[in-house]
């Protein structure tokens, strides 16, 4: 399995540089319930929005592994920061569909960043030259510091949806100039506040063929990175569960030894219930992360070799599900063994907390998600066209 650290790529050890600045800033990031404008230009100056983006574009083309770890090492230090990376990020591995002048007007510029929502909640009737698209879309994280924003869109003609498969409609990624995109503040969450995870709502908006593309239609860059998508768009997710998990275990750590119980009058490090949570978290974080990353690995060697098989994106979305649920387990576990003192705005637990149990929401790796593996695994034949 691949192990790569920060002497084998300068991001990553930028990532774990930025944490005693990030985390002094998580208060005032979770007050604006957004990225700072100078910390999104930041971020974009120093290359994470880049990292997806193929290397004809200027991008950096990284190891799906190594954004792993840099989204993960961004989460611990702020969960709202490596969740608007990461989205951010791995929005922009469209640009490997999108034709050649479309790619390199929406991600030539170095600091471009883009975002929005790739379900498939808008419609996009097909006319002439394009599309007209109306939806509304929320959950778009980050939406004020992209320059461009993609809704998911079910393709109609005369108001009735295209079908590519019986029960399966024809869906469209469509890009919007944001300035083209009206964003509601609907963004008052109990978790990962500063994520600025907005509503986005266009109306009869055209737009053009070459701005419109399907990840399950030919992608115009071949280099493996880009051979399982939907894997890649959603491995974000159990990044950041685990950045955040690993930031609760290293306070609770902390909380242990200066935390003193007054009346069994010893260190808070010396209960032995202390004890078995900080172990369970341990093993818990550590034995679901090497799952992740060994599925992500093994994925990306069969990408090499051709097209990658249901069975193998199968295991990745199961990784990347139990990941996210384990990361939140071990959160809880110390959360409660911290006490009273864990309740208080003053704690990062109950950040990690309230963040932890945000990420575990997302429907690419939400319960259900353990059905369709289920049953794949099973041997069921199940229509899965977007694991």
């Amino acid at each position: 399995m691949t192990d790569l650290t920060p002497s084998m790529h300068p991001l990553l050890a930028t990532a774990q540089a930025l944490f005693p600045r990030l985390s002094a800033r998580s208060n005032e990031i979770e007050s604006a319930r957004r990225l700072p404008p100078d910390l999104s230009a930041e971020l974009a100056r120093e290359g994470f929005f880049r990292m997806m983006i193929p290397r004809s574009l200027g991008g950096l083309e990284l190891h799906p592994a190594l954004f792993f770890q840099i989204i993960e090492a961004l989460a611990k230090a702020d969960g709202a920061t490596g969740w608007c990376v990461m989205i951010g990020a791995s929005t922009a591995l469209a640009s490997a569909w999108l034709p050649e002048p479309s790619a390199q007007t929406v991600y030539g510029a170095p600091d471009a960043i883009t975002g929005g929502m790739a379900a498939p909640i808008g419609r996009a009737e097909r006319v002439e030259g394009g599309y007209r698209v109306t939806g509304r879309w929320s959950w778009v994280s980050g939406g004020q510091h992209c320059q461009w924003l993609v809704g998911g869109a079910v393709v109609t003609e005369e108001g009735k949806p295209r079908m590519v498969a019986e029960g399966i409609p024809e869906t469209r990624l469509c890009f919007f100039p944001a300035q083209s995109v009206v964003l509601h503040d609907t963004w008052f969450a109990s978790g990962l506040c500063g994520t600025g995870s907005l509503d986005m709502e266009v109306k009869d908006l055209f737009v053009p063929e070459a701005y419109a593309v399907s990840f399950l239609g030919p992608r115009r860059v071949t280099a493996p990175l880009y051979g399982f998508p939907f894997g890649l768009l959603g491995m974000g997710i159990p990044a950041v569960a685990l950045g955040i998990a690993r930031r609760a275990i290293d306070e609770f750590i902390a909380l242990s030894n200066q935390k003193t119980l007054v009346l069994e009058r010893r260190q808070l490090a010396a209960r032995p219930a202390a004890q078995e949570a900080v172990s369970v978290a341990e093993a818990t974080v550590r034995s679901a992360r090497a799952f992740v990353l060994e599925a992500l690995n093994a994925l990306y060697d069969e990408s090499t070799r051709g097209t990658v098989s249901l069975r193998s994106r199968a295991e990745l979305r199961l990784a990347m599900t139990h990941a996210t649920r384990c990361a939140a387990r071990a959160v809880d576990g110390l959360y409660e063994a911290a006490g009273g003192s864990a309740v208080f705005r003053t704690s990062p637990l109950q950040r990690c907390f309230r963040d932890v149990h945000v990420a575990t929401q997302h429907a690419m790796v939400a319960p259900p998600t353990l059905e369709l593996i289920g049953g794949l695994l099973l041997g069921l034949d199940l229509p899965a066209p977007t694991l």
